[in-house]
């Protein structure tokens, strides 16, 4: 029975295996790039605000509507011109009928520079469309990095459990053919296997956070959740030496949460000056055209005749100036002016708490480089002593308790190495995205 399950927990380790793809990180964010969900919904709201940014919205041209109004009268008695034909046809009712088409035009022809103000605004508001595109894309493309990295953590983890399966496997085969031939006891046996199924077991639970790591790399990238990969592990990062002065500037200039900022203040100082516009007059330009139908209409229309009344045209100007609002542009103007000053506050707020981010990542990340370091140095050191222990182990200098401490050490000392590359992805990752280089960087 043991025989049975040990070839079942190997075969369980090959099931991934079947209808893979490889994924690199380049791959992958080509991938979430084009079909991530937040992307796709930021370039619709971007081409909503691109249609409304025209002069058309803004009022700069008129207005054209074409009306059309009809009259009917019926049940009315002949008029006394048309008597004979009331006579001969024995008609002794009309219906009459008049038809009035018109064109209408309005135009606003100067109302305190709104119209300027207004375009001016929307664009704006395009342009603040686009940030908030850009940090979409920007927040899209970290997690899309993280994901990988994370699923990439995972798969070498499961490598790592594979392989060190892969030594209590021969340890356990080693000692059972021991035991054949009379130099290892039952209990040495039992030992090996039990180290054995633990190992597989880790294997296979390892092999559910592989999965679940996919499966939100697969969300990222809008794949289904069934889609698997196989990772390639060549997505490494530089261990750059970064200058905080730099780092300072770059996030003025390039942080994409702060330009937003400024252009939203932009936007509250044309708010102030549309508040403004009340004061001045307007003028505005009337313009109409119409003409007039008219018919008469005998019983069961054995008699109509039609009359064209002539044209109808319309024009005027129309000056106003606003004399009082019972303060109303007053507060409106003020309000303005205050919610300026609330904005000039939040850039202050915003600022600060970016520079706190950044101080603390770049902390952050100069510390995960010095614990990769030592992770690197322990995987060396733990790797010659597994080698040389396994040695040991064959020859009898060592116990089969001692080989499997080394080993345990050896699995701790590798996954505390991934771990520390993982964490050093998260933070020169996050450092791009404050100084507003993750997307260049990845481009």
């Amino acid at each position: 029975m043991k025989y049975i399950i040990i070839i079942c927990l190997e075969l369980l380790s090959f099931v991934r295996l079947l209808s893979q793809d490889t994924l690199s990180l380049e791959m992958a964010i080509v991938k979430g790039l084009q079909n991530n969900y937040q992307i796709r919904i930021s370039d619709k709201l971007l081409e909503i605000n691109r249609n409304n940014n025209s002069w058309g919205a803004a009022g700069r041209y008129p207005t054209i509507n074409f009306n059309t109004s009809a009259t009917g009268i019926a049940n009315r008695y002949v008029s006394q011109e048309l008597a004979y034909i009331a006579d001969t046809l024995g008609v002794n009712t009309e219906q009459r009928l008049s038809i009035t088409p018109t064109i209408n035009l309005n135009w606003v022809i100067f109302d305190g520079f709104a119209v300027n103000i207004t375009k001016s605004k929307l664009d704006d508001l395009e342009r603040l469309s686009e940030g908030n595109s850009a940090i979409v894309i920007e927040s899209a493309l970290q997690s899309i990095i993280i994901a990988y990295h994370n699923s990439l953590l995972q798969q070498e983890a499961l490598g790592v459990l594979n392989e060190v399966k892969k030594l209590s496997r021969d340890r356990y085969s080693y000692i059972l053919a021991r035991k054949q031939l009379g130099n290892s006891v039952t209990f040495d046996v039992l030992q090996a296997q039990n180290n054995y199924l633990t190992d597989s077991a880790g294997a296979i639970n390892q092999e559910l956070n592989l999965k679940n790591s996919l499966r939100n790399l697969n969300f990222l990238l809008a794949e289904s959740a069934e889609k698997d990969y196989i990772l390639k592990p060549e997505a490494t990062v530089e261990e750059n030496e970064f200058i905080l002065g730099d780092l300072i500037s770059k996030l003025e200039n390039s942080n994409r949460t702060l330009q937003n900022q400024y252009i939203n203040q932009e936007i509250l100082t044309k708010e102030l000056k549309y508040s403004k516009s009340s004061l001045y007059p307007s003028l505005s330009l009337t313009a109409g055209f119409g003409r007039t139908f008219s018919g008469l209409y005998g019983d069961l229309e054995q008699y109509t005749e039609w009359d064209h009344n002539g044209y109808q045209a319309t024009g005027g100007l129309t000056l106003s100036y606003l004399l009082s609002s019972g303060g109303n542009v007053r507060r409106a103007i003020q309000n303005a002016r205050i919610q300026m000053e609330i904005g000039e506050i939040q850039i202050e707020e915003i600022r600060q708490k970016l520079y706190n981010q950044l101080f603390n990542t770049l902390e952050q990340y100069n510390i995960k480089k010095q614990l990769l370091h030592v992770a690197n140095a322990s995987v060396e050191s733990a790797a010659l002593n597994l080698q040389i222990a396994e040695e040991k182990f064959k020859s009898g200098a060592i116990n089969s308790f001692n080989y499997r401490d080394i080993q345990l050490i050896y699995l701790e000392a590798v996954r505390a190495q991934l771990l520390a590359h993982y964490n050093l992805v998260v933070s020169y990752t996050e450092l791009l995205r404050l100084t507003g280089g993750i997307i260049t960087e990845y481009e």
